[in-house]
Parts: structure tokens; C-alpha cells; sequence
């Protein structure tokens, strides 16, 4: 597809979010994009390179390099880097390009970046509200701060599937954070209830009686999914809901939940690394759940 706009477009941070978003707006007809990945020059950046090289997209040797002659700069780092990331460009930056900060971050955080980066850069506050496969960088945004509504027309043109939600910086951040606690704690909480029903022989039974509460829910197909998602990416879910209780405490709220299911999150992402692990996630529920609470019991022995 041809675009009205072409515009340059920079990644800092080039794991899965990056890689997903890039090769989206590749393949609909963006040429000039540039990445870098704090993992560049070590070993573990070779496979991010190669993405990057399979993709079409320029691995930069700095973030200086990255930033320098850009229109959009997207930030996709872990929301431990986030500031950091903002900073490694910002002497860099000319021409105040649009900096899209999509990483899961507190709204205070993003309020730190916003005033980081200062007149150097057009900041927008960007959540992302759904899995970033397959969908790329047609996954749907939220977006905010005062320059969002000038830079929903370009980003529309190329595709991406926004809603402005204000022009206050944090808070579509807020948004983010706030629905995380109950996604993640949901996911928490299924594994908790049916490794339990499993280890007692009664996983049909509760799982029946759970759709006795919530007869609209698939539970079978939805614990299926929950367990794979924390098997996954349970150690990045984990620092997202660190970042949720951030944003609790910034609202005058005790984050108990939150913080227990930080732990579960985190613990199920060390599960998730082994192989017979792995192995089960897509041999459905019964088996997922003998190899997780094999390897728990295990670990907790």
C-alpha cells in the first residue's frame, strides 16, 4: 500500500513488541525504520538483528544512531528501561519527532519521561490493549497527552488502530494499569484454582461449577489461555504489575492483590522456561497443568 505520509520511524527497544510492530508497518509500505536494542552488541543481540535484517529494518550502533533524522521514535523496551531508554536519545533528538512511549509503565512514569524529553520531542502517552499478535501494528492503542490528537490522522495513515483518550499525559497509562490488575489477576487466580482442583482430582467438577457462576465464560478455553500467556511472558507480566501497584499507591491504594499476583506471575515465568513446560502448553489444560505442578512441586520442595 502507498502512504501520503513516509514518514522515518525509530525503535528503541527491539524485542517482541518492536519486531511485531515493525514488520506490520514493512509490509504496508514504510521503508525507513531504524532500531536499537541495548542488546545490540552483546551475543543475545544476534537474534534481534537478524529479525531485524529478515524484517528490512536498519540495526542501528547506537541511540544515537536510532534517533538522529526521525519523524516517530516508538520506545518498546522492558518498563524497568523506560526512562533510561528516553534519556540515551534525548540529546539526540532533532526536529521534535513524535515519541511514542508504549511501555507498561505507571502514569507517573510517563509524566517523568514527558518532562525528560521536554520541548525535544512530541511526547504521547501510548497503551497497548490487546496481544500484539497477530493483529501488529493494527493492535489497538490508547493514546494521550497534548500532542495526540495532531498525531492520530499520521498514525491512522498508517494503519495503526487508535482512541485518544485525553490530553493529559498518564493517562492512558492509567488505563492500562488499572485493567491490568484485573487481567493479570485473573490469570493469577486460575492457576491457583485449578492447579488446586487438579492436585484433588476435582478439576472437572470445579470447573462445571465455576460456569454455574459465570455461564457466559468459557472456563476451559479461558484457563487455557491464561495459563499459556504466564507460562510465556509471565517474568514481563510480572514487571508490568509491578508497575500496576506503582500506580495503586500513586492513587492512595494498598496494592495487596497486585502484589501477590506479582509473585505468581514472576514465579510461573521461571516455570514456563522448561522444556516439558513448553512442551504442554498446546496440549491443553490437563497436561499444562501436570507439567506446571510437576515443576512447582519440585521447586517449592
Amino acid at each position: 500500500m502507498t502512504h501520503q505520509n513516509t514518514p522515518r520511524i525509530s525503535f528503541i527497544g527491539f524485542g517482541e513488541a518492536g519486531q511485531a510492530i515493525a514488520s506490520g508497518l514493512r509490509e504496508s509500505g514504510i521503508e525507513q525504520i531504524a532500531a536499537w536494542d541495548i542488546l545490540f552488541p552483546e551475543s543475545a543481540g544476534e537474534r534481534l538483528k537478524a529479525a531485524g535484517e529478515k524484517i528490512g529494518v536498519r540495526c542501528t550502533n547506537s541511540a544515537a544512531d536510532a534517533a538522529a533524522d526521525t519523524d516517530i521514535i516508538i520506545s518498546a523496551v522492558t518498563a524497568a528501561s523506560s526512562l533510561e531508554a528516553a534519556r540515551s536519545v534525548e540529546p539526540h533528538l532533532r526536529g521534535r519527532p513524535y515519541y511514542l512511549d508504549i511501555n507498561s509503565v505507571s502514569p507517573d512514569r510517563k509524566q517523568e519521561t514527558a518532562r525528560l524529553l521536554g520541548d525535544r520531542a512530541r511526547y504521547i502517552d501510548v497503551a497497548v490493549v490487546a496481544a500484539i499478535h497477530p493483529a501488529r501494528h493494527r493492535t489497538p492503542l490508547l493514546i494521550a497527552g497534548p500532542h495526540a490528537s495532531e498525531a492520530a490522522p499520521l498514525l491512522g495513515e498508517l494503519e495503526m488502530k487508535l482512541s485518544v483518550v485525553g490530553d493529559g499525559i498518564g493517562r492512558a497509562a492509567a488505563i492500562k494499569m488499572i485493567r491490568s490488575v484485573m487481567i493479570k489477576g485473573v490469570e493469577a487466580l486460575t492457576l491457583e484454582c485449578f492447579l488446586a482442583a487438579a492436585r484433588a482430582g476435582v478439576l472437572d467438577e470445579v470447573t462445571a461449577s465455576l460456569n454455574n457462576n459465570y455461564p457466559g465464560l468459557d472456563w476451559p478455553k479461558m484457563s487455557e489461555y491464561n495459563l499459556e500467556r504466564m507460562a510465556s511472558h509471565g517474568e514481563r507480566r510480572a514487571a508490568e504489575m509491578e508497575e500496576s501497584a506503582a500506580t495503586l499507591r500513586e492513587l492512595g491504594l494498598d496494592p495487596l492483590m497486585v502484589e501477590a499476583t506479582v509473585k505468581r506471575q514472576r514465579e510461573m515465568g521461571a516455570i514456563g522456561k522448561e522444556d516439558g513446560v513448553r512442551a504442554s502448553l498446546t496440549a491443553g489444560r490437563p497436561a499444562m497443568l501436570e507439567a506446571i505442578g510437576k515443576v512447582k512441586k519440585s521447586r517449592d520442595a
